[in-house]
């Protein structure tokens, strides 16, 4: 989760950027509008997604490791599991 109110709002704008981008694929969908365009958004759509997952990944990332040095050795390598299966989760 984005911890800052910087971070916050940029990653709720792009949410907003993909339900917009959703709802013009239902559109396009619904009005039988032709393939390329309706896979031309799906791509868009795609790459929304993957934005703001690097962004919701990276404030993880700067929040756990940010401060990794003051946890002890277990904590450590627990923060550093739990960050690979989210890595492997959103790499399927």
């Amino acid at each position: 989760m984005p911890y800052t109110e910087k971070e916050k709002k940029r990653v709720l704008a792009r949410v907003r950027r993909v339900k917009g981008q959703l709802n013009a694929l239902e559109s396009a969908l619904e009005e039988g509008t032709e393939c390329s365009s309706v896979l031309q958004q799906i791509a868009a759509i795609r790459g929304a997604v993957t934005g703001v997952m690097r962004q919701v990944l990276e404030a993880h990332v700067r929040e756990t490791f940010g401060s990794a040095a003051e946890l002890p050795a277990g904590q450590r390598d627990e923060a550093v599991e739990d960050l690979n299966d989210l890595i492997r989760s959103y790499l399927k």
